[in-house]
């Protein structure tokens, strides 16, 4: 039987590991910028939500 296990170096494995953290922090930068472009462009799709509303109860829609 093979055994092929602790076949990788320390560094390969802390190589890994600093890509890995990379990775979520460039995920977490992303979701704050998303979330911060919904968070500014929410209340303008509420108001044309409202206006759509009201043109169609009005029907000048």
């Amino acid at each position: 039987m093979n055994d092929s296990r602790g076949a990788l170096d320390v560094e390969t494995l802390l190589k890994i590991i600093l890509v890995l953290v990379a990775v979520l922090l460039v995920i977490e930068i992303l979701s704050a910028l998303i979330s911060g472009i919904i968070g500014l462009l929410q209340p303008l799709v509420m108001l044309a939500i409202l206006v759509l509303i009201v043109l169609w109860l009005l029907d000048r829609l």
